[in-house]
């Protein structure tokens, strides 16, 4: 057997069905898999294999099973034998998951031995990809090794009817890992003690760094304002929404509205923050996601969570639980390095001392059209669950991209696409990415025969691929990023079909072939390679990165390039002062630091700031974020781009948005009409490509593809027009996937070259 096959039950699963059907033999972990031999009757070893898939454990995936016959072992009853380590076999590890609830009904049982006890775990639930060190997945392997069983935990885990038989991190109050509280270097109190002075110093509106799963969270209450401000004044975060946390979906939807896919999401074994409409009536404070409808809500995915969040009367029903960092510093996940980088941000510390091995940040999804979960950031309860591939591939690690970056290993018919390791603009980061791969390569037994980076000369993941290369005499496919998109929809889709689809790769930035900043593309191609059919204008992006920060100089350029006058009542031009818009008309008519760009993600920041919705960007897709989040959902109107050639001109939305700001249009109406400009054009783009090739499908990647608003007038625009929309199912659509679609084109230019 082969798949995701330990740490989940399946041994004692497999176990009792052999006694359930009369057969004798054994069971063994090994580190390619599980093997099974197995004596009996003809109809009962049909039966068994029938049932091996049809009733696996809940978190089990099977993707391969081996039968063969073989001669009587002449065994008298069914055994579980030892594991036997492989050298070079791999098999896909179990992601974290969470809290079950045979767990939490017996972490709240006054008259069970692991009542109120912070670490309580099965087979079902509870750590997994976080504490391992090695395969095979065993408690030696783990950082549970430190913990001897006593006598009652260690009759469970020998137990195959025990639902914790093997189960790696059992451990109860006499055992195993214990809480304390910690401030100013003193500690002040241990266990259940310790726990509830966290809540009296949440409750008194403290910021408190707690040791979760992955990593540490920062907490507070999220109905205190004080709190909330402090909270961002301390993280350096001035508008990027902080995550939330509720003791259950009755509380979340007291401040949410909740759809019937939504709450699955929420209460799935991944429990990932979920985004929801806010209800007028939550009392969040305004802080907690400024300029946005919507709250990130999580329930509590560890047994340690649910007693922090506990009901009582004056307690907060909901906290902030945000990731423990600075801005664009990796999560804290040891404990002395937290003390050290957090103390300027925490009043007080909740630790435990079982040692966290893989820092893992919280998944982030919404719930899609279709109520499958749509991600926006794939980390814990989905990392490091492999991604089965439409083909097999050699050995090979890709490298991802500079934002929101993800690495990829590969081999055979499975991609470990890593968790989300962050940004690469620190060496914090990169050692954490680095660190990753190192750990990812020895767990999954990848020794890398290629490797593959994005075009970019200058991205910290490609300079890593580019000296790794040279130095191992490696082949390095390089992958135009927009390339990296279209493939890696097409492999979250097992694409195999021979005929090429229309890429829609929108994003903020992607180096081009002509070193320009690609990211309003519209491809024709696949695997192998790609057409670049149509693309955005090219526009100055005055001063680079500047531009970015400033989307008011975003519209400002554009305005120029469309021959529009910057009148100084326009919000965007007002946003600058005189002196500053003397200095960029010097700049784009000299093209002084001012590379040209045809972003799709620049065009609707130049959006957001010319009808005055954001002219100050402190995070990446603030304008976008907060241009959807004002859109009226009843307005239909659009405006007209222009094609010329391969050249999509947007001079005539800018004209016709200014024109009805002007005569007095309201800003929600403007901002969805400009949204359903775009939607437009898709359609329109599509048509001529299907025109001209024949291409009836269309592939949607890339970080503008977040926006629900466009997704969700998009996707049925293209299918009442008869086209096969391609959505990510398994990965992000923003550059989350890019390590993915490099792995599939290294694997599609190796074989053709």
């Amino acid at each position: 057997m082969r798949g995701i096959v330990q740490g989940v039950g399946f041994r004692p699963f497999v176990f009792n069905l052999a006694e359930q059907l009369s057969l004798t033999g054994w069971v063994k972990n090994t580190s390619g898999g599980v093997e099974i031999e197995l004596n009996g009757a003809a109809a009962a070893l049909d039966a068994f294999v029938a049932k091996l898939r049809a009733e696996a454990p809940p978190l089990a995936r099977i993707d391969e099973v081996q039968v063969e016959a073989t001669s009587p072992n002449g065994y008298a009853k069914f055994e579980i034998h030892a594991s036997q380590p492989q050298p070079g076999a791999f098999l896909p590890v179990p992601a974290d998951m969470a809290i079950c609830p045979d767990c939490r009904r017996e972490l709240f049982d006054p008259t069970d031995r692991r009542f109120r006890y912070p670490f309580i775990n099965c087979t079902n639930c509870g750590p997994r990809f976080t504490i391992i060190r090695d395969l095979p997945y065993d408690r030696p392997n783990t950082t549970m090794s430190g913990f001897a069983l006593c006598a009652d935990c260690q009759a469970e885990y020998d137990n195959p009817r025990d639902r914790r038989f093997h189960a790696q991190p059992v451990a109860c109050p006499r055992c195993g890992p214990h809480l304390w509280f910690e401030a100013g270097g003193q500690r002040l109190a241990e266990k259940e003690d310790a726990l509830q002075m966290a809540r009296a110093w949440l409750k008194d509106g403290k910021i408190l760094a707690i040791k979760g799963l992955g990593g540490f969270h920062l907490a507070c209450d999220a109905s205190n304002p004080a709190a909330v401000e402090e909270l961002r004044r301390r993280k350096k975060r001035s508008d990027k929404p902080f995550a939330l946390m509720a003791f259950d979906l009755e509380t979340i939807q007291r401040h949410c509205e909740v759809t019937e896919s939504e709450a699955d999401l929420l209460t799935s074994n991944q429990a990932p923050i979920v985004l929801l409409e806010r209800r007028p009536t939550s009392t969040a404070a305004p802080g907690i996601a400024p300029g946005q409808h919507t709250l990130g809500l999580m329930l509590p995915y560890t047994p340690l969570h649910l007693l922090l969040l506990e009901p009582e009367p004056g307690f907060p029903d909901i906290l902030v639980m945000t990731s423990a960092n600075l801005s664009e510093e990796p999560i804290a996940y040891e404990d002395e390095d937290a003390r050290a980088r957090l103390a300027p941000l925490a009043d007080g510390f909740l630790l435990h001392n079982r040692p966290i091995h893989m820092r893992v940040d919280d998944s982030v999804a919404r719930a899609s059209m279709d109520g499958r979960p749509y991600l926006l950031r794939r980390a814990r309860g989905f990392a490091p669950g492999a991604l089965t591939l439409p083909n097999a591939v050699r050995p090979t690690l890709a490298t991802g991209a500079e934002l929101k970056n993800t690495f990829c290993l590969a081999r055979e018919q499975y991609a470990f696409l890593s968790h989300h390791i962050g940004d690469l603009e620190n060496y914090e980061t990169l050692r954490s990415f680095e660190e990753g791969i190192e750990h990812y390569q020895r767990l999954f037994r990848v020794r890398p025969e290629r490797i593959a980076c994005d075009l970019h000369p200058d991205y910290l993941a490609s300079r890593y691929a580019r000296q790794r290369a040279e130095e191992e005499n490696l082949p390095l496919v390089e992958v135009q990023h927009h390339h990296a998109h279209l493939a890696a929809c097409l492999a979250d889709n097992d694409w195999t079909a021979p005929e090429p689809v229309i890429g829609l790769s929108f994003d903020g930035t992607g180096y081009g072939t002509d070193g320009t900043i690609w990211g309003g593309e519209v491809l024709v191609g696949g695997y192998q390679g790609y057409q670049r059919r149509f693309h955005l204008a090219y526009t100055p992006l005055p001063g680079g990165d500047q531009a970015v920060r400033r989307p008011a100089r975003m519209a400002l350029a554009h305005l120029r390039l469309a021959g529009v006058e910057w009148d100084p009542e326009i919000p965007a031009v007002g946003a600058l002062c005189a002196e500053e818009r003397t200095v960029l008309a010097s700049q784009l008519q000299l093209r002084l630091n001012a590379p040209l760009t045809a972003s799709m993600g620049r065009l609707f920041d130049a959006a957001a700031a010319l009808i005055g919705v954001c002219e100050r960007a402190t995070y990446e897709g603030q304008p976008a974020i907060e241009l959807e989040a004002l859109a009226d959902p009843q307005e239909m109107g659009s405006y007209p781009f222009q094609i010329e050639g391969e050249i999509i001109n947007p001079a005539p939305v800018w004209q016709a948005l200014l024109d009805e700001w002007h005569s007095g249009a309201a800003v929600p109406t403007l901002a969805a009409r400009f949204h359903n400009s775009v939607v437009r054009l898709v359609i329109e783009v599509c048509e001529i490509v299907r025109r001209e090739s024949g291409c009836r499908s269309a592939a949607l990647s890339g970080g503008v593809w977040q926006n629900r608003f466009l997704l969700e007038r998009a996707v049925p625009a293209l299918r009442a027009a008869g086209f096969n929309v391609l959505l990510h199912r398994r990965t992000p659509p923003n550059d989350g996937c890019i390590a993915l679609g490099q792995v599939m084109v290294a694997a599609h230019s190796i074989e053709t070259n």
